[in-house]
């Protein structure tokens, strides 16, 4: 057996138990100073995977290439966390060019020397791209040849039909939900990371998963729709809805990986017919709601991404199989059908900021390559910041601000906050609850010498504290491999998840959602920076145990995920852009 499928640890055995795979692949798949996480330890530049995929044979759909002055035209970006501010489009085809445009679509190409890459609305580890998104949808005008499944590509900005399906078949499956509903799944090819990052690749899968859906939401969220991640539906059934368990239709092809389906609908529709102001939204598709697919006639083969075979991994395929989500919960998911009403100078920043829009924020958000390391953020763009990753909101805690009304679980992802540089704060380790209920468990379980005081000019209602004051630049930069861009930085960020308790109350299938959970927080990040005119960049690349030892957690009560930074960006003027499009 060679080192890339081993699988033998020092931490925890494997065990026959998904629960105990679970955990063992993740201590299994730990950076440590001494050594990190199995890969090949060199990049197959012949075998790498192309990022694009499609289906060859299936009828093409080009969606609108609109200009940012086309309808629907863009709200302010700030208004997209004042919902009565964002009018609603209805369901057509330029709405959802929208849709995937501010979510997966390529926003640039980049190129150094001969070196060309594109760049998406979605961030993406090492620009990987694994995540593949799915439409299903009822009649929609211009869409031909109507209802049906339809494969988004990004490449060229289109729809590939999958599959047609009768419109009795469309409304039964959508039955209970809300008027004028669709359905978005997203899948990942786990071979586009495997080739780079070797065994930790599981793990950057989901969170990419995680900014895709964050993505979405806030993609829907710039058209006045609403969106709920179908959470209780089983990986079978997302698989066999999306038509990514067709055997005939992947002869020869890398397969795809299930990985959810959000419903997403015109907010003012529920409103105007709700007769409450509640709705219930069912939390799941079930395999007997998916029934009429079977006569489905099914178009394109998806073609092959590399040259050779995948380089195959077993502890990959364990964790793959332990994580598999076989349940299928049905309870209906209470939803809120109008906002609390908001005074508008608690959600804006108080500083003026650039008038951008939803769609310019979204269009020139960029991963960040290095910062200066004299730059300053201002507490107000801070403060703004850590609002924004907070799930409730501030005037209703029964209210799920955008974009976590999405996800239907409790947060269980918490901010470890290394502060550099932002104006009038003093440099330190900070935390930020995310569930103000998880205080006294986070407490309890990180060293006692901590103080856990409020910080001067941190609002009172927000649960930021700061833990031990002191320069943490150095320590930043080597918890992050080493990466200076941790500690050059305003703050970087390590996400803390409540770990072991939360597999044990779910399934191990929830390893999954906390990956999911920390790349929604950093989409929402990313797209924060921009508008602060700064820049973000995610981290996948740290310490496990060593973060761990630092906030002072001794078992796997509450592990990190994942990290980010952000700053004073500094361009490589060696690269050069383009448009995302032909004729852009």
């Amino acid at each position: 057996m060679n080192d890339r499928t081993k699988g033998v640890s020092t931490h925890v055995a494997p065990t026959n138990d998904s629960l105990g795979r679970v955990m063992h692949y993740h201590q299994e798949t730990k950076h440590h100073f001494s050594h990190y996480a199995r890969s090949l330890g060199y990049l197959d530049w012949a075998n790498q995977p192309d990022p694009f995929r499609h289906y060859e044979g299936s009828p093409r759909f080009a969606l609108p290439r609109l200009k940012p002055d086309d309808a629907p035209v863009s709200t302010l970006y700030e208004d997209l966390y004042c919902p009565q501010a964002v009018a609603t489009s209805a369901i057509a085809v330029r709405s959802l060019s929208r849709l995937f445009e501010y979510a997966l679509a390529i926003s640039a190409w980049k190129q150094s020397g001969e070196v060309r890459w594109a760049l998406r609305s979605n961030p993406s580890s090492g620009n990987l791209h694994p995540s593949e998104a799915y439409l299903l949808v009822d009649d929609v005008a211009g869409l031909v040849p109507g209802p049906g499944l339809y494969h988004y590509s990004s490449r060229e900005h289109a729809l590939e039909l999958r599959a047609h399906w009768p419109k009795a078949s469309v409304t039964r499956l959508l039955h209970g939900f809300p008027p004028e509903a669709f359905l978005v799944g997203l899948s990942s090819v786990n071979w586009r990371e495997t080739w780079k990052y070797g065994e930790r690749a599981f793990r950057y899968c989901q969170h990419d998963v995680g900014h895709a859906i964050g993505g979405l939401r806030i993609a829907a969220q710039t058209l006045g729709w609403r969106m709920l991640l179908l959470d209780g539906s089983a990986d079978e059934t997302v698989a066999t809805l999306l038509g990514i368990d067709r055997e005939e239709d992947f002869e020869g092809a890398e397969r795809e990986h299930p990985d959810c389906i959000a419903a997403l609908w015109p907010a003012h529709r529920v409103a105007d017919h709700a007769s409450s102001k509640t709705i219930r939204v069912p939390s799941s598709l079930t395999e007997r709601s998916v029934r009429d697919m079977a006569g489905l006639v099914w178009h394109g083969r998806a073609n092959r991404l590399s040259r050779d075979e995948p380089v195959t991994w077993e502890i990959l395929d364990q964790v793959t199989d332990a994580s598999w989500k076989s349940s299928t919960e049905q309870e209906d998911v209470e939803l809120q059908c109008e906002p609390p009403p908001v005074n508008l100078s608690s959600v804006r920043p108080r500083l003026e900021r650039p008038r951008l829009s939803a769609g310019q924020v979204i269009r020139q958000r960029r991963s960040a390559l290095a910062f200066d390391p004299a730059g300053v953020l201002s507490a107000d763009s801070f403060i703004t910041m850590m609002r924004r990753v907070m799930p409730q909101a501030e005037v209703n805690l029964s209210w799920r601000t955008m974009p976590w009304d999405a996800l239907p679980w409790l947060p269980a992802v918490h901010l470890a906050l290394f502060v550099h540089r932002v104006a009038g704060w003093v440099p330190g380790l900070y935390l930020l609850a995310r569930d103000s209920a998880t205080v006294d468990r986070l407490k309890a379980a990180m060293h006692r010498q901590f103080d856990w005081t409020t910080p001067p000019g941190c609002p009172n209602d927000l649960p930021l504290y700061l833990l031990q004051v002191g320069d943490a630049r150095a320590l930043a930069a080597q918890l992050s491999c080493g990466q200076e861009i941790a500690g050059d930085g305003a703050f970087s960020v390590a996400m803390i998840a409540e770990f072991e308790p939360r597999l044990r109350r779910h399934g191990p299938w929830f390893y999954r959602r906390l990956f999911w959970e920390t790349g929604a927080i950093g989409q929402v990040l990313y797209l924060e920076a921009e508008a602060a005119g700064v820049r973000a960049t995610g981290i996948g690349c740290f310490f496990d145990d060593p973060v761990h030892e630092v906030m002072g957690f001794k078992d796997t009560c509450f592990q990190s995920l994942y990290h980010f930074t952000t700053g004073t960006p500094v361009e490589d003027p060696r690269l050069t852009s383009s448009p995302p499009y032909q004729g852009d």
